[in-house]
């Protein structure tokens, strides 16, 4: 007896052992014909053995079983791993990974699952990576999750959120399981928590899923069907036309077809007899009334199908209920989904503003810089220099050539700046002294004067440097962009274009407020004649002034290089935005140059929003629109008071 019971013991014990030390082969010939033939419906019965096993060479044999590598060799009818090379089969073990031999094609019979199969061998891969130790491995079944959004995916998904150990691919597996739990969680109460997680989220795959929880599809029938959930009960006339709905009518089997004017011709022509059909000579059914009214007579003859008359068509439609209906048959979570998406087209619409205003604010920055030297030079001196986009440029290569020297992108940005001032300034002042100072007063020859300085300049850029765009590359700190949701973001060259300008208009309100040079500019533009009997020298003055401008050209030139292309024709591209700046800003005024860039990067913004697809439209309706301005406010935003007294 005790050896009986002994026995027993010894046999109960050992169970488990087998159970627990079971192999992958073991599985394999347990659904021997389902490995070798799979099917769409009987393969999941092998998957599911597989994904509860737990084994880790689960997952190199579904891989190899996908891309149909797997064979069973007919003597022992084990299955193994085949690699054909140079005529020979090589085979694997598939629970050791140890190649065991070789064999020839006659001894082996290999396993082809089909497409719908394959795809689900995927699904279950899917579900052993989503916690492989390879996070590259987890990040590609995430992302497979994401392509398929199945609801077989939700389970193992939100299984694998708390063992994650990477912070960012957990807060996508969080996110990733939300958006499944809204489409397929089990419970209402389920769905609607997922829906209303998704609330804040302004992604477009978001809206994507509450979209398609809003699915609908049209229906009509006599009365709203009981215990559908309607969308929207349509108005005929209003939310669709008469003829839509009984197109409708039609398509729903509801309503006899109309019948089309080809048709009445062909049936007309099919029963002439003797120069007549339908009781009218042949020659008068020469309108469609006519054409109509013979079918009409055939039709009460029974010889063809009568016509749907407008009066039946109207009766017809009137006699029934148009509707969308939705695809999810529960209204609470439609509700709750309906509710969620307008909360983000909400929130969406907002960001866009606030992104929409960052931007302009991003070219009123870049305005300002192009115009602030411009608007020094043409306030004081009354100059108008269309060489000022060439000084810009000028600018611009500075930062080009420094690079090439000093390959620390931060380092050469700081010594661009000071230089291409300082480069530019010399230029301005020689520009000054050589044309400017003999011009004064003659406004029209300046203009033509500094436009063909404007072209030779363009000109020496391209053979200094050849007719392609140079790189002016911004350090590794300025990469990317600020992201505040998935709406708003702005890139941080355009941050520190917009602090640069900043910058700017804090140092020449300090050099204009604070200085003597700038005490002596106030005079010379409000009052030149005042001035010089002062003992101020307007001469000197007007080429400091010149230069000054010319360098902050300069300056600008760098920063505007980082965010543009840096060509010989870049200066063209600013040029005309610089002088609708300083114009409508104000003459001679740094507040006004901002409100006039403001204005204008504010405006080129809005004209491009309203239209998009048109952006040479919406340059040509703002200078419009500026031209209108200027014939109300001809000062200018912020006019400068005293410079009529001396003009």
């Amino acid at each position: 007896m005790f050896r009986l019971l002994s026995l027993a013991l010894t046999l109960w014990l050992t169970i488990p052992a087998v159970a627990v030390a079971q192999s992958l082969q073991d599985i394999l010939q347990t659904h021997n014909e389902e490995v070798l033939n799979p099917g769409r419906q009987s393969v999941s019965v092998v998957l599911d053995d597989l994904i509860a096993s737990g084994l880790p060479q689960a997952l190199p044999f579904l891989e190899a079983w996908r891309d149909r590598e797997i064979v069973q060799r007919s003597t022992d009818g084990l299955f193994f791993r085949a690699a054909e090379a140079g005529g020979t089969i090589t085979l694997t073990d598939l629970d050791t990974a140890e190649v065991v031999g070789t064999s020839v094609s006659a001894e082996l019979t290999e396993s082809r699952p089909n497409g719908g199969v394959r795809r689900a061998i995927g699904d279950a891969l899917v579900q052993f990576q989503l916690s492989d130790p390879d996070i590259s491995r987890r990040q590609a079944a995430v992302d497979a999750i994401a392509r398929s959004m199945d609801a077989s995916q939700l389970a193992p998904l939100a299984a694998s959120i708390a063992a994650e150990p990477d912070p960012d691919l957990k807060e996508v597996k969080t996110r990733l399981a939300g958006m499944l739990g809204a489409l397929f969680a089990e419970t209402q109460e389920a769905r609607i928590a997922a829906i209303e997680a998704l609330s804040g989220d302004l992604s477009v795959d978001v809206r994507a899923v509450l979209n398609t929880i809003l699915a609908t599809s049209p229906g009509v029938a006599v009365s709203v069907p009981e215990g559908a959930n309607i969308a929207q009960v349509l108005v005929v006339g209003t939310d669709l036309s008469a003829t839509d709905a009984y197109t409708r009518l039609v398509a729903a089997e509801l309503a006899p077809a109309l019948i089309p004017n080809n048709a009445i011709r062909d049936a007309l022509v099919a029963n002439i007899d003797g120069g007549m059909v339908g009781g009218l000579p042949v020659a008068s059914l020469d309108t469609d009334a006519a054409r109509a009214t013979a079918y009409d007579t055939l039709a009460a003859a029974g010889t063809v199908a009568p016509r749907v008359t407008a009066e039946q068509q109207a009766e017809a439609v009137a006699a029934h209920t148009f509707y969308l209906q939705y695809a999810e048959p529960d209204p609470v979570i439609t509700d709750a989904a309906r509710f969620a998406l307008d909360a983000i087209e909400t929130k969406v619409a907002l960001s866009q503003t606030v992104d929409l205003g960052l931007d302009a604010l991003s070219l009123a920055s870049i305005y300002f810089l192009a115009a602030i030297g411009l608007a020094i030079t043409f306030g004081v001196m009354g100059v108008i220099n269309m060489a000022h986009g060439e000084f810009i440029m000028m600018g611009a290569y500075t930062g080009f050539v420094v690079q090439q020297f000093v390959p620390d992108y931060t380092l050469s940005i700081i010594i661009a700046l000071p230089l291409a001032f300082a480069i530019t300034f010399g230029a301005g002042v020689t520009m000054e002294r050589l044309v400017i100072r003999h011009l004064y007063h003659r406004p029209l020859e300046t203009l033509l004067a500094t436009f063909g300085i404007s072209i030779a300049l363009q000109q020496l850029a391209k053979n200094i440097f050849g007719t392609q765009a140079r790189p002016l590359t911004s350090p590794e700190w300025l990469d990317g962009a600020l992201v505040f949701n998935d709406v708003i973001a702005i890139s941080y060259i355009r941050i520190a274009i917009f602090v640069l300008a900043l910058l700017f208009l804090a140092l020449i309100l300090f050099v204009l407020k604070r200085t003597r040079l700038g005490l002596e500019v106030r005079a010379v533009t409000q009052n030149p004649g005042m001035a010089a009997s002062m003992g101020i020298n307007p001469d000197r003055i007007n080429m400091l002034t010149f230069g000054l401008g010319s360098g902050i050209a300069g300056i600008a030139g760098v920063a505007i290089g980082l965010y543009a292309k840096v060509t010989s024709e870049m200066g063209a591209d600013y040029i005309v935005q610089s002088f609708m700046t300083v114009v409508v800003g104000g003459v001679g005024n740094v507040w006004g140059t901002l409100a006039g860039a403001s204005l204008i990067g504010f405006l080129q913004k809005g004209i491009e929003w309203l239209n998009p697809s048109n952006t040479l439209a919406a340059q040509t309706y703002m200078i419009l629109f500026i031209i209108l301005f200027i014939q109300f406010r001809p000062k200018g935003i912020v006019a400068l008071k005293g410079r009529a007294a001396a003009d």
